[in-house]
This record gives C-alpha cells, structure tokens and sequence, in this order.
C-alpha cells in the first residue's frame, strides 16, 4: 500500500492538551512504576506506565471517550459502532455507557473471551466474525449505514489519536515528579493511535527524546512502513498470541505523525512477551495482556538498551484469560 499524496489533516499537541481537558475526573491517571532491583539489573532507570488499571482495562478507553463525548445529541441517540479485537471494544463500550449511547462492536470470534464477556457486560450489542474469512470493516460501515450510527476507529483518527496522546502528557508530567526526564520512550503499536498520540506529547514536553514503537515480531508494518518512508503491510506469514496488534498497516494519519515523531520500530517474539509478563508480575505486581507488554519485552530482549538511562515503557492492556496469565506465570522467570 502506498502513502496518500496528501496526508489527511494531523493531529497537534493542542489538540493533546484539548483531550486531557476531555477526560479529566472521568480517565484515571494511571501510575509510573519503578523497581530498584530491576533498574540494578537493567543498569538503567526503567519506568512503567501502567495502563492496565486504566477503566476497562487498557488505554483505549481515552481515545474512545474522547471521539463519543463529541458526538451530537442526536448522534448520540442514534449510537455507535466500533470493529475490535477487544479492548478497543472494551474502552468504546464504556465509554459509550457513559455518554448514554448504544454500541455495536463487531469482534473476531477467536478474541479472548475475557474480551468478549467485558464488551456484553458494558452494555454493547457485540457482532461476532471470522477474522480469516471477513472483513470487520464492511460489517461496521453496513452497521454504521442501516442504523445511522457513528464509527468510532480503533486508531486513524485525530480524536481517538489525540486521547491516547493524553498518556504522553501524563508520562512527562510523572517522569519530572520523580526528578527525571525520559531519553526514551517505547509503546506497544498496531495501527498505531497509541504511539502516534504519545509522540506528539513526548516530542512536545521532550524533543530530545527518542520514541519507539514496538510490534510483534512478524506484525511490523509500522517498523517496515518508517523505513520504506511510505506505508507498509507486513507479509501475514507470521502467528502471535498478541491479539491486540494484529492490524496489517498504520492508518494514513497515524502514518503521518509516526513518520515525522518516531526515532524507529522494534520487534519482539512470543517468548520474550511471556518473559515480559512474567517481570511486570514479579516486580511490579501488574497482570499485563501479550499485546501490552511487547514495549517491555523490547528493552528486556536488549533491543531498547536501558544501560545508564531513562526508558519509559507503556504497559498498554491487561484483559488477559486467566487460565492463559496463570500458564505463563507458572512455566516462565522473569528477568
């Protein structure tokens, strides 16, 4: 897939700045965490925000109730529909149980069941798919059109962007509480809403900084698409249990801020997830989900060196199946 000629209008720090405004009292400022003992191993200064214990679960519910809370009345009424392999299910469904509006989410039938259940528990009306056989996309537009109902994307859009951005803010805001500033910061990306959101906010409070995505080895369309310069698929041979970062391409706005914002991308395979979920158990006593500890898994992999700096990694999830959390933990040691 090639990069558009004219890339659509991008998203801005004001536009950041807007959305934390948005969703003060309504999103909680989830904490960095720090461990000594790791940080000796390391040689470095890690820092982990943790956005599993953002309400749903994971950090989609920002952008989510960023993009809902501007909807009409009447858009309101009439609801939404959002296409997900489960949290941005999750934060759309929440989100629009807050602002008083149906959802429709359309979810692949293989998603973690925890997933699933959440969705229905929040109120959405959820459709599922074959994500082999189906184009969740179409089901969502069909939705969107038979029902006059509002598509909230899982990340190409500036007010899903903007709201994700909101953690950036937040991560230089707690960095200089704890008398530092970050030398790098690294997010788990699959369309890449949340990286592109964060970028903005890190190159705005630190321009030093250097911003990484990091992806599933054989799921690096974001890492291929910044070093082509255009926009990438990745070649769809690859298997991972990282449910969340399955996109085949950047969006074209993410794609536009991520090329001119991050310093690179960075893989990890399956193993080396288990072994960062298993860490951020161990010494921070956090449940991360596979897709959400990918950023972790790239410094502790060695790909993000942490050796005489500051690296902030986005924990970005943790709606994992508990039977899956409870394997891992038992047959894997952290670092």
């Amino acid at each position: 897939m090639n990069a558009p000629t004219e890339l659509p209008s991008l998203p801005t720090i004001a536009d950041v700045e807007d959305a934390a405004r948005q969703l003060r009292g309504i999103a909680v400022r989830t904490p960095v965490l720090e461990n000594p003992l790791l940080n000796e191993k390391l040689g470095g200064r890690l820092l982990l925000k943790a956005e599993p214990l953002q309400l749903a679960g994971s950090f989609k519910f920002r952008g989510a109730y960023n993009r809902i809370s501007r909807l009409s009345a009447a858009e309101r009424q009439r609801g939404v529909v959002a296409y997900s392999s489960g949290n941005h299910a999750q934060g759309t469904a929440y989100a629009a149980k807050i602002c008083g509006t149906p959802a429709v989410i359309v979810m692949p039938a293989d998603a973690p069941e925890i997933k699933i259940a959440n969705t229905r528990a929040y109120g959405a009306e959820v459709v599922l798919y074959d994500r082999y056989k189906e184009d969740r996309e179409e089901i969502g537009k069909r939705y969107a059109r038979d029902r006059g109902m509002t598509v909230v994307p899982p990340f190409n859009d500036p007010y899903i962007i903007s709201g994700q951005g909101t953690i950036g803010l937040e991560i230089a805001v707690q960095c200089a509480e704890r008398d530092g500033k970050p030398d790098v910061v690294v997010a788990p990306a699959s369309g890449g809403g949340l990286i592109a959101g964060v970028s903005l906010a890190i190159k705005d409070r630190h321009p030093d900084c250097a911003v990484y995505c990091a992806e599933p080895d054989k799921f690096d369309d974001i890492s291929r698409s910044l070093a082509a310069g255009k926009i990438c698929s990745h070649d769809g041979s690859g298997k991972t249990f990282c449910d969340a970062l399955m996109a085949p391409h950047p969006g074209d706005i993410t794609y536009g801020v991520m090329s001119t914002n991050l310093a690179g991308g960075v893989t990890a395979t399956d193993d080396e997830v288990e072994i960062a979920i298993a860490t951020a158990f161990h010494y921070f006593k956090l449940v991360v989900e596979p897709g959400g500890a990918v950023a972790l898994a790239s410094i502790l992999n060695g790909k993000i060196p942490c050796a005489k700096r500051t690296v902030v990694a986005v924990a970005s999830g943790g709606n994992i199946d508990s039977t899956l959390f409870s394997e891992i933990i038992g047959r894997t040691k952290p670092v």
